[in-house]
């Protein structure tokens, strides 16, 4: 496996090449510090894996990885980077992993090894992406990246600018925004009903007559949910009213 390191500080390239070096299957270590090197890099050579890092001087590895999407063959790729604000954002530009600094030998690791099992079978890599995209979902817990399983959600309710992800075992409390959620879930198993909520039709239990012609819905932990008026019609037909 050939492996490029992205990162505007040689310290950093080198505490992870030195741990890329005790990883079975890497063959190859390249070192960039921009994204011009990095790109001139990816198009001269075949890169299987590429660890970007979020902050370089003046420039961004998430800029980086929209421009590696759009090569004909992209390498996958993980952010190493020190800060974890980006996580959401990272996973969205279909980042395989998120290491974050001081780096560890077991973490790095676990990331490359992932990335070989991937590897070894394109058809497998293709229906086990799909398979993560379908089951679950990446939540901001405090200091903490979640994969949720989607499975488990049951509801989402937006207040005061919060977002709370109701599931079977906890509530999650983050600031991505209640659309984000409406594209990520899609509209087969999950459905807009008020401004501020987002149901999972499964997990509905009860659904009671309410003001001015909506409904009160009840949901499977006892949460009580309204259908405004604006989402009424589109309810009826979803759920067969």
């Amino acid at each position: 496996m050939d492996v490029l390191i992205v990162d505007d500080e040689a310290l950093a390239r080198n505490e992870l090449k030195y741990l890329l070096n005790q990883c079975e299957g890497v063959s190859l270590i390249i070192e960039a510090s921009t994204i011009q090197e990095a790109l001139e890099i990816l198009l001269t050579e075949s890169i299987d894996l590429a660890f970007l890092d979020i902050q370089l001087t003046n420039e961004s590895g998430l800029d980086l990885a929209d421009k590696i999407a759009k090569m004909p063959h992209p390498p996958e790729f993980v952010f190493a980077t020190a800060y974890d604000e980006y996580a959401i954002e990272a996973f969205e530009k279909n980042a395989r992993d998120y290491i974050l600094k001081p780096f560890e030998l077991e973490r790095v690791q676990e990331a490359v090894r992932r990335i070989q099992a991937r590897s070894n079978d394109d058809n497998a890599l293709q229906e086990e992406t799909q398979s993560l995209v379908r089951k679950s979902v990446p939540i901001q817990d405090q200091d903490r990246i979640i994969m949720v399983n989607m499975s488990d959600i049951l509801a989402m309710e937006v207040s005061k600018g919060e977002t709370k992800v109701y599931t079977k075992e906890k509530v999650y409390h983050t600031q991505v925004p209640l659309t984000y959620w409406e594209q990520k879930l899609g509209q087969q198993a999950f459905m807009r009903v008020h401004r501020s909520f987002i149901v999972k039709i499964d997990a509905i239990k009860e659904i009671q007559p309410w003001f001015n012609h909506t409904y009160q819905l009840t949901i499977a932990d006892g949460l009580k949910v309204p259908v405004s008026r604006s989402y009424i019609k589109r309810f009826k037909e979803k759920v067969g009213l």
